[in-house]
């Protein structure tokens, strides 16, 4: 029931995103912005790829392996797509989308509970950094487990295994990612909030389903700022007001 809890939260963060104005201007925001670093990155792949096959393989001139070599490069130009678009993901959650998933957490937050926690007092350019201090462990280790997983299924007779939990994985480092927002702006200690994840891991492993979806996982993705922090309220702070429609403000 707690995978289905983790789904249906991150369904519900995209219904109700989708429904307030100015969550859906933020997430639209946070989408296009992924998807034009993505695609910049995977573009710079496609421009190089002969010259990138060339350095590891010079092409064949006998038709008997000129096929091979064909094989061989789109492989190489599929891995490397696939590793440029994690990059421009990354390099846009680190410039941009930091501030706008803190962004919609507080909103929501705030509409969820009648109240907000108040970040840290301090200028923007401060708290700019101070978000980025709190993203970078987020997002490195959860890059450096699911790579280590999939060198291991290379290495290791363990591969369909492997093969089957590196995706598992990450989706529940992203879903973590989200729900990390919350106890990062009350400054709770990474290490406690890496037990928080350790803690509820079904929960993430459910929310991070929904993220496995091919052409749904961006748009969840986009809106899973706001399902996290419904869960944060509604389940951690036990705030039991149920979220506030799009205009109206909750009672005093």
């Amino acid at each position: 029931m707690t995978l289905i809890k983790g789904l249906s939260y991150n369904f519900r963060g995209l219904k109700y995103g989708l429904k307030n104005p100015t969550l859906l201007m933020l997430g639209l925001a946070r989408l296009l912005i992924i998807l034009i670093f993505s695609l910049i990155a995977i573009s710079l792949v496609l421009a190089k790829y002969q010259e990138i096959t060339n350095l590891i393989w010079t092409q064949p001139e006998s038709p008997w392996v000129l096929w091979l070599w064909h094989v061989v490069s789109w492989l190489l130009v599929l891995l490397l797509a696939a590793l440029s678009s994690l990059f421009g993901f990354l390099l846009s959650q680190i410039l941009f989308s930091i501030v706008i998933m803190d962004y919609m957490s507080r909103i929501t937050e705030r509409k969820a509970s009648g109240k907000e926690a108040a970040p840290p007092s301090m200028p923007w350019i401060p708290y700019f950094l101070f978000l980025l201090k709190q993203e970078i462990p987020r997002a490195i280790i959860p890059i450096v487990i699911t790579l280590g997983l999939m060198v291991l299924s290379w290495l290791t007779p363990f591969s369909p295994i492997l093969t089957f939990l590196s995706p598992i994985a990450a989706g529940t480092f992203l879903a973590w990612d989200n729900t990390d927002l919350v106890p990062a702006r009350r400054l709770v200690p990474f290490r406690n909030r890496f037990r928080f994840l350790r803690e509820h891991l079904k929960f993430h492993v459910g929310f991070g389903l929904g993220f496995l979806i091919p052409g749904l996982n961006i748009l969840l993705l986009s809106f899973a700022p706001v399902g996290a922090t419904l869960f944060h309220v509604e389940v951690i702070d036990g705030v039991s007001q149920p979220p506030q429609p799009d205009n109206k403000q909750p009672a005093n």
